[in-house]
């Protein structure tokens, strides 16, 4: 979306349909890239009355409309284009002590772009994460970084990119004190340190904590409070280790979707790669999805998703499998296998889910979940 009006009616759009609280983050996203200090004061009063649960939701509803009419009066901001931040070529890792070894693995990241990365635990995920990051060395191939003149374990690197691992470092004193410190470190200074780390608590939830401590925070709001820290500083690149693992299933698809929206900044973007186990979360945010087996890699490329050679489906039923196989077997079925929790159903890929839905929905069956997985990397899983 390269015109900032759209973007702005996009907003006021979230705000009309009453979903307040997606307006409200994508309004301080919008004035992050205005980057007008005097308007970060009127966010600032705008949070303390959108947590206030005095406040009615149709005031909040109004006074988020108004402010977005003010922001439409500022210049729209420069776009920067897409560029490719790095580039993986052949790299692979074997360790000395252990038999696992990375396999060859070859990709680019681009600005504005999310990565998905997936796969069981042990299976490379954390090793390709440390070598992008220039924590480990490759045993072969190389690692080129586009956005500067950087290299592997240079401090410029460390600036630029961002690793955040699934444990992070204990910090101490108060959730200001940390942010004003770090915009401190990266020459904000003044009133605009202060109002930005308040803008910046308020755009990830962390508003009625703003006077916390970090260590009265629990694991799910300290990496919410890590990506605030982090993305104050700018980074082109964020690789993130688990950054799922301690939050609750809400809180997984809020954080999912912050970082789908602050990669596409007009002003700051960056290119993000994301580890997870939260497969169908990771691939709704995610523009390409990279599955490890057993160090190996396998792309779940866009084109892939649009072209399947199968149709795969997964679908739990309180029935028996024989019931389910007299029902799919005259639409084309191919093989059904049962995984200890559902069962996976294959098709040609010329047999739409539509179709299988229909045929479902028809039945006698008492059908509890069912999920297209011919595109997803699911299907690696269960293949």
């Amino acid at each position: 979306m390269h015109n900032f009006s759209d973007r702005l009616s996009e907003v006021e759009n979230h705000f009309q349909q009453e979903d307040l609280s997606l307006g409200y983050r994508r309004l301080i996203d919008c004035a992050l890239d205005i980057g007008q200090p005097e308007f970060y004061q009127k966010i600032i009063h705008y949070s303390d009355e959108f947590y206030d649960p005095e406040i009615s939701d149709q005031q909040k509803k109004e006074k988020g409309l108004l402010l977005l009419d003010e922001l439409k009066n500022y210049p729209a901001p420069l776009f920067l284009e897409e560029t490719v931040l790095l580039s993986t070529d052949h790299v692979e890792k074997a360790y000395t002590n252990r038999k696992f070894k990375l396999h060859p693995i070859s990709f680019n990241l681009k600005s504005r772009q999310i990565v998905g990365l997936v796969g069981e635990n042990g299976n490379g995920k954390t090793t390709l994460l440390r070598l992008i990051c220039g924590e480990l060395a490759p045993t072969n191939g190389t690692i080129n970084y586009s956005f500067s003149a950087v290299k592997a374990f240079s401090f410029e690197l460390k600036s630029e990119l961002i690793y955040i691992p699934q444990r992070i470092e204990i910090l101490y004193g108060t959730l200001m004190d940390n942010l004003q410190f770090t915009l401190s470190s990266h020459g904000v200074l003044g009133e605009e340190n202060v109002l930005l780390a308040k803008v910046m608590l308020a755009r990830f939830g962390l508003w009625t904590y703003k006077d916390l401590n970090w260590s009265q925070l629990s694991s799910g709001y300290k990496m919410r409070f890590e990506l605030v820290r982090t993305l104050l500083r700018k980074p082109k690149v964020l690789l993130l280790d688990e950054p799922l693992a301690n939050l609750d299933i809400l809180a997984q698809q809020i954080i999912l979707e912050d970082l789908k929206y602050l990669a596409q900044s007009y002003r700051n973007p960056i290119g993000i790669i994301l580890s997870s186990q939260q497969l169908y979360e990771v691939e709704k945010v995610s523009d390409e999805v990279i599955f490890l087996e057993l160090g190996q890699l396998k792309k779940n490329t866009q084109e892939e998703q649009e072209t399947p050679a199968i149709t795969i489906v997964e679908i739990d039923i309180q029935n028996s499998k024989e019931d389910l196989l007299a029902v799919l077997e005259p639409i084309g079925l191919h093989q059904l296998k049962y995984n200890g929790g559902s069962y996976i159903a294959y098709f040609d890929g010329e047999v739409r889910f539509a179709t299988i839905l229909k045929t479902l929905g028809e039945s006698q069956l008492i059908v509890s979940y069912i999920r297209n997985i011919s595109s997803s990397s699911r299907r690696f899983f269960v293949n």
